[in-house]
């Protein structure tokens, strides 16, 4: 983890630890150079970075503000990092169906930039929110790119795994929402009818060069799935 992430997170605990509120103001910029003994560079870069993911707002000339937290047990759409980060206060768990190299489907080679006889780890799962159905999950992960998964890892947070295991570094994702009915099969594992209604996401994630290393198609219970976007001035 870069210097920057450490000293985010280390910010977003303190306002937490104080239960500071929509508003609350930070210490300015050069008090936080001292605090963490770092460059204004660095600090800024974690500023932006803490915005981004909608914990902080900078006003020019005013100060650095606490921005209004997310709803607790709603899902970000605008989340690089996994889902799982949405619901840290949540027990998440994950029943794997299956994992295995393979060939990638003609969607999936074509979402990837890559050949049809390429290699991809397949992961089928069913991810779960205290106990109750959250998901199915399928993905198809460029071999080339993430070159070694096992159940463990599938079991827990890939997306950690891929920042931390493999020194990836996760960029931005293409996503494609929209609402649909469900299949025999995704309701015998979501534990509903067919034909009852599903939130259906397919997301392409990218690394920060640009090559897409993840293409995950996954069928939300809707009874279970609330989700949120916190935009900055740039999405509108």
């Amino acid at each position: 983890m870069l210097k920057y992430q450490q000293i985010a997170i280390e910010i977003e605990k303190f306002i937490e630890d104080h239960t500071l509120q929509q508003g609350d103001k930070l210490p300015v910029l050069e008090k936080l150079m001292t605090q963490f003994e770092v460059s204004k560079s660095t600090i800024t870069k974690s500023l932006d970075l803490l915005e981004k993911k909608g914990v902080i707002f900078q006003v020019r000339g005013s100060g650095i503000f606490v921005r209004r937290h997310k709803r607790k047990g709603y899902i970000s759409l605008l989340s690089n990092q996994g889902f799982k980060e949405s619901l840290e206060d949540f027990n998440i768990t994950t029943k794997v169906i299956e994992l295995e190299v393979r060939k990638p489907t003609q969607e999936a080679a074509h979402n990837l930039n890559i050949e049809p006889d390429n290699d991809v780890y397949y992961v089928k799962r069913v991810r779960y929110i205290n106990g109750q159905t959250l998901c199915l999950e399928e993905s198809f992960y460029n071999k080339s790119i993430i070159t070694y998964l096992n159940k463990e890892i599938v079991s827990e947070s890939i997306f950690n795994y891929i920042r931390e295991g493999l020194g990836l570094k996760v960029g931005f994702s293409d996503l494609y929402l929209r609402a649909d009915k469900l299949k025999e099969e995704e309701a015998k594992y979501l534990g509903l009818k067919k034909g009852e209604p599903k939130i259906y996401v397919e997301t392409i994630f990218h690394l920060t060069n640009g090559q897409p290393f993840d293409f995950s198609k996954v069928s939300y219970n809707y009874e279970q799935s609330q989700f949120f976007i916190q935009a900055n001035s740039h999405f509108l």
